[in-house]
């Protein structure tokens, strides 16, 4: 299996991603060829050569001059549709786009088509978005993974104003995903590779591979504190390993609990996932003297130890709470609505080196529309699943 692995001490933008794949390998004149499909005039990139640190890399650089465009959702995916570009580079294109339009949407309390994207909107990052499907339609990886982002921290000044960083969008965009710290005051993952990053890549380490080739895309500014470099390293993975998509470093936190009221368990639980806890749960157990006892079960993020830490102390009978770090291995999942004869239904698909493992239908709208129609729950969930086998095979 060919995996593609990046890794990004210093964050991603789409003209990063885009060039350490050139240096990698992938012909720059291919991905023009492609992109000059485009309903667009005269476009024109710029590779060239940039040491950050002492170390090279390729810089790639869209030369194109227009006015300030605030296109839509909508406008830019009638450019993508309206091209000669290959199907799975329109589909790509628009789902990172997508994902793009959605963040913004829920940010700014818009619906996803009318979406005006400011920066996003211009052609280079268009260029920049559609040239990184071409990339990978080129390279044609069969697992890709990339280490945690960085987000940067500080104040980025704006049409809209001075706001913090990280910005709202490259948040929203990878709710779900783990995030590294930084204290660099810059912007270090743009709402552009992190929307490329969470369509196309699970998150984790790197896994045992052999490595052909690699490649550095270096970013625009060169920071004192470290080389701008996003690293892709292509490589063979023995088929029968443990995929490293979506391989998470969690904590959990437990302690021993025999003397707290059940109401309170039920609350701390709530407590506990409204906080952030990935999941909370109590096991029961025998406890010293012969009591009857509770084991509560905590897992989170390292970044929200705390949080829990105090919770659970303030809020329950525990003394004393035991913390370890363990690794989460999670299928890659993607959303997907299906057409039944009681409606459209969301169905959750579970895929394992790119093969469908798992089909679920969303419990409540299953719920909600056998109510609605007057059927057995069950006949709505074999509908789903039925429906979204036909479209995955």
């Amino acid at each position: 299996m060919r995996l593609l692995y990046f890794d990004c001490p210093m964050g991603i933008s789409g003209d990063m991603f885009l060039a350490s794949l050139i240096d990698l390998g992938v012909d720059h004149k291919a991905i023009l060829r492609e992109l000059r499909k485009l309903p667009v005039d005269r476009i024109k990139v710029a590779v060239k050569k940039e040491s950050r640190h002492s170390i090279t890399g390729t810089t790639f650089r869209v030369k194109i001059h227009e006015g300030h465009h605030h296109r839509t959702f909508r406008d830019i995916k009638k450019i993508i549709s309206g091209s000669e570009l290959k199907p799975g580079v329109k589909k790509l294109s628009t789902e990172i786009f997508r994902i793009i339009a959605e963040a913004e949407g829920k940010i700014h309390n818009v619906a996803a088509d009318a979406v005006h994207f400011h920066e996003i909107g211009a052609m280079d990052s268009i260029i920049d978005i559609i040239g990184a499907a071409i990339a990978i339609d080129i390279l044609k990886p069969d697992e890709v993974v990339c280490s945690p982002l960085p987000l940067g921290t500080g104040w980025a000044d704006t049409m809209h104003g001075r706001i913090p960083i990280p910005a709202p969008a490259p948040v929203e965009i990878l709710k779900g995903a783990p995030v590294a710290p930084s204290s660099i005051a810059f912007e270090l993952t743009t709402p552009t590779g992190a929307a490329i990053m969470k369509t196309i890549a699970g998150f984790g380490t790197m896994p045992a591979m052999t490595i052909e080739r690699i490649g550095y895309g270096a970013g625009k500014k060169d920071f004192k504190e470290s080389a701008n470099l996003v690293r892709a390293i292509l490589g063979s993975v023995d088929s029968k390993s443990k995929p490293a998509a979506g391989t998470e470093e969690l904590l959990v936190l437990e302690t021993n609990i025999d003397d707290m009221s059940p109401q309170v368990a039920g609350y701390l639980l709530e407590k506990l996932l409204a906080k952030g806890a990935l999941d909370a749960f109590y096991t029961p157990v025998q406890m010293k003297k012969s009591r009857p006892g509770v084991l509560l079960t905590v897992l989170g993020r390292h970044s929200d130890k705390d949080a829990l830490l105090g919770l659970i102390f303030e809020e329950s009978t525990s003394i004393g709470v035991r913390t370890y770090p363990v690794e989460r291995h999670c299928l890659e999942r993607k959303m997907m609505k299906v057409k039944t004869p009681f409606g459209s239904i969301p169905v959750k698909v579970s895929f394992r080196a790119g093969k469908a493992v798992n089909v679920q239908p969303e419990y409540e709208d299953c719920r909600a529309v056998a109510e609605k129609k007057g059927v057995a729950l069950k006949t709505v969930i074999d509908a789903a699943r039925s429906a979204a086998t036909a479209n995955i095979i």
